[in-house]
């Protein structure tokens, strides 16, 4: 909790910084548009996250249901919050799955099935992220929709090659046996190299442990093909619903934006989020935001719908889902 709470005061600062440099040109102007937003289309952005973070909660429930009969959709959507935080409070979100495997294990579930819906859950995440990141590089190619620009071009480039190599390591370690040994043994060699951790034994058993984990969860997936499908269409609902609540902010301005093209500019704006190594990818999301929302929105209203945006789609996560983690 004390990592948590410097994570938490970090991400503060950091957003404090850009927030000034975001509104430090015409400030009151700025700030007069932060209150001058339709209330009809404000509240549609906050009920956007919440039917994003309730699809998110039904993968956990039909993934947890399979190995939990009396499991309720009530408890895997506080699960989902309490889940939420852990990932808006740490690096690349790591902090979310662990959580959501010890919250399982409060539920009666073993260690080994935790860890198995915490996978099918990340799997079927990284290949609704990748599907929308296809869809959204392979619009801007066809109708150029972005201009070129030589300090984002390679930032998404990179976004979408790490969050496709995740997607290809992730099936070698499900699926080949052979391929994951071989990458497998490479870490170890060199974690045993350069001499990296002293229990290397241990490392290698929870090496063996976690690609055992993760043929298990390949397995228990592909049982149901129909399972499997719906939720990554879950995943897929899920993400266009936080992909489109600029579309709301901007319609609250009195401005409008085709929600195509929102959806493809917020995929954009993720995958240059999910390079940044700091909680939530802060700092960078927002000015990815501002760069690529920049080429339909004013300056002046964008600073406003940007900083709405980063409390709906990130803060109010971190709050809500405090408020959930005795539920």
């Amino acid at each position: 909790m004390k990592k948590t709470v410097k994570n938490i005061i970090f991400v503060i600062v950091i957003s404090l910084i850009t927030l000034y440099f975001v509104f430090k040109d015409d400030f009151n102007t700025k700030i007069a548009y932060v209150f001058a937003y339709n209330k009809g289309w404000l509240l549609a952005g906050v009920l956007l996250i919440f039917l994003y973070y309730f699809l998110k909660s039904l993968v956990i429930y039909f993934c947890t249901k399979r190995f939990k009969g009396d499991y309720k959709i009530k408890k895997s959507f506080y699960t989902m919050l309490s889940v939420q935080f852990f990932n808006n409070v740490t690096p690349f979100s790591v902090g979310g799955h662990p959580y959501l495997i010890y919250r399982l294990k409060k539920e009666g579930l073993s260690l080994s099935t935790g860890t198995n819906i915490a996978l099918q859950d990340f799997i079927v995440y990284q290949i609704a992220l990748v599907f929308l990141s296809a869809v959204a590089v392979l619009a801007n190619y066809i109708f150029n929709i972005f201009p070129d620009n030589p300090v984002l071009r390679p930032l998404v480039l990179l976004g979408f090659i790490i969050n496709s190599l995740v997607i290809i390591f992730l099936f070698i370690l499900s699926f080949n046996k052979k391929g994951n040994k071989f990458i497998l043994n490479l870490v170890y060699k060199f974690i045993k190299k350069f001499n990296l951790v002293k229990d290397k034994e241990n490392l290698k058993n929870r090496f063996d442990n976690f690609v055992l984990n993760f043929h298990v969860s390949a397995l228990e997936l592909m049982k149901s093909k129909w399972h499997f499908i719906k939720i990554i269409l879950l995943n897929i609902l899920a993400l266009i619903c936080l992909y489109l609540i600029p579309f709301t902010l901007i319609m609250g301005l009195g401005d409008y934006l085709n929600p195509l093209l929102v959806i493809v500019t917020s995929s954009y704006v993720m995958l240059i989020g999910s390079c940044i190594p700091l909680p939530g990818g802060t700092g960078g999301l927002e000015f990815s935001f501002m760069a690529f929302y920049g080429n339909f929105i004013s300056p002046i209203k964008l600073a406003s719908i940007m900083a709405i945006w980063r409390i709906i789609a990130y803060y109010l996560g971190i709050i809500v889902g405090a408020f959930t983690l005795r539920k």
